[in-house]
C-alpha cells in the first residue's frame, strides 16, 4: 500500500537517512515501498535533544532513519534507560514499554511512546521545580 504525503512549503522530513527539504510550492509524494520516513515536526535535533528523555527520543529517530548503527545507538540507549529509571523510577512502566518496541523492531511505535515519555519528564521537572520554589523552566 502506497503512503501519500503532502508537504507545505519549506517543510523538511526524512526519507531514510536523507533529510528533504521542499521548495517553495506544496508538493505530494508517494512512497510505493516500506522506508523510514519521519516528518519535519516529528524530528528532532542534537541541539534539540537537552534532556534525557529527549536524547532517547533522538537515539531512537537514528535507529528508526539510520539503520547502519544500530548496535551503537542501542548501546547508548540502554545506559540512558538505566540512567533515567534509576533518577526517576515511576518512569519504569513506559519505559519498558517503549524498549519492548525497540527489541521488536518497531522503532516508529517506540518514537510515538517516547513523545508520552518527554512530556512525563516535563510534567516532572516542573513538579521539582515547584517543591524546590525555584522558578519554572521556560
Amino acid at each position: 500500500m502506497a503512503l501519500r504525503i503532502e508537504l507545505k512549503p519549506r517543510e523538511r522530513f526524512i526519507l531514510g537517512g536523507a533529510v528533504i527539504r521542499n521548495g517553495d510550492a506544496r508538493s505530494e509524494w508517494i512512497l510505493e515501498n516500506n522506508v523510514p520516513i519521519l516528518r519535519g515536526k516529528n524530528i528532532l535535533s542534537l541541539e534539540e535533544a537537552d534532556t534525557p528523555c529527549k536524547r532517547v527520543y533522538f537515539l531512537i529517530q537514528l535507529m528508526y532513519v539510520e539503520g547502519g548503527n544500530l548496535e551503537e545507538h542501542q548501546d547508548a540507549y540502554w545506559g540512558l534507560v538505566r540512567d533515567i529509571v534509576r533518577a526517576a523510577p515511576s518512569l519504569l512502566g513506559l519505559m519498558d514499554a517503549i524498549s519492548d518496541r525497540i527489541v521488536g523492531g518497531r522503532f516508529y511505535e517506540a518514537l510515538k511512546l517516547t513523545r508520552k515519555l518527554i512530556d512525563e519528564e516535563e510534567r516532572l521537572i516542573q513538579h521539582a521545580d515547584t517543591a524546590s520554589g525555584l522558578p519554572e523552566h521556560p
